[in-house]
């Protein structure tokens, strides 16, 4: 095996690619690191599908369910843990096979990061306030003035994106539109990445994430999220955004019975699976291209391609 050498596995959700992640790692004394941003909490591991016991007993398996779920996770903290995790498997003589869905996650650690300095925890909190005290418009008009440029491109009920932008003022004094235009950060400028996808058909996509989901029902994800109702976390918690989270909320909530809480958790899990896909299949270049979901075959050439 190469140098330096990580295998990156990407794809949509429901597409497979955590068993290929355990498949190929078996084969080539591999060590799967987690590069879903959902997958590193603590308390949830059957809504966010996170390895099993079983999957874990075959390779190692690292930055799963690390975090506590009042954490605020971010890429700049998740890029520093990887590019740790990555380095200690290479010491060991063993692969790394990095998976997961989180496209910007995948993204920043091929290509590098913008390097804005990390926001204060005050900071973070002021703007949440001033969110979850219905001023997200006046938000908006903030960085109208201060970041016209992002302000323009952003879709106002894109809460994030705007939180995130106004938040970068605040701590830097420097609009977020200024600091894409400095030179990227690269965590780990040694690697040499061998990048799989899986891009399956829309219809196919479709079908996995509907009897997914259906699975996680059946392994109590009801119970799981019925669990984290009764911790009355914030909402606005990157934890509580989790696939399915929301919708079954709905349910404890009294907002919606049982079977429509579902119904919009499936629904919502498939356009998120299909936009995952569009951002796959445009955006990264990658050496190998499964055009269905993963089902528990790999072809030889892979361990090949690798060699």
């Amino acid at each position: 095996m190469q140098e330096n050498r990580v295998v990156v596995i990407a794809g949509p959700t429901a597409s497979g690619k955590s068993a290929l992640a355990v498949d190929i790692a078996e084969q080539i004394n591999g060590v799967v690191i987690n590069a879903d941003s959902m997958q590193v909490y603590k308390d949830m591991p059957i809504i966010t599908a996170a390895p099993s016991a079983q999957d874990k007993a075959r390779v190692p398996h690292k930055l799963f369910e690390i975090y506590d779920l009042q954490f605020r996770g971010n890429v700049v903290d998740w890029l520093t843990r990887a590019a740790e995790e990555i380095r200690n498997t290479w010491k060991e003589g063993k692969m790394p096979v990095v998976v997961g869905g989180t496209g910007l996650y995948i993204d920043n650690l091929i290509n590098g990061t913008t390097p804005i300095p990390e926001t204060p925890d005050k900071i973070r909190a002021h703007v949440q306030q001033l969110i979850d005290d219905g001023q997200l418009g006046f938000i908006v008009e903030e960085l109208k003035k201060c970041d016209p440029k992002t302000a323009q491109k952003l879709n106002p009920n894109d809460v994030s994106r705007i939180k995130r932008a106004y938040e970068v003022y605040l701590h830097t004094k420097k609009p977020i539109s200024v600091w894409h235009k400095e030179p990227l950060i690269n965590y780990l400028p040694e690697a040499k990445y061998f990048v799989i996808k899986i891009c399956p058909s829309v219809e196919e996509l479709d079908q996995r994430a509907f009897d997914r989901f259906d699975e996680m029902v059946k392994a109590g994800a009801i119970d799981e999220v019925q669990k984290l109702f009764k911790l009355k976390l914030s909402p606005n918690l990157p934890s509580m955004k989790a696939l399915g989270v929301p919708e079954l909320m709905d349910y404890f909530k009294g907002r919606a019975n049982v079977y429509v809480a579902v119904q919009n958790a499936k629904l919502h899990t498939r356009q998120y699976a299909k936009r995952q896909r569009t951002w796959f299949k445009n955006r990264l270049q990658a050496d190998f291209v499964y055009p269905k979901c993963y089902k528990g075959y790999f072809p030889k050439e892979i361990i090949e391609l690798l060699k």
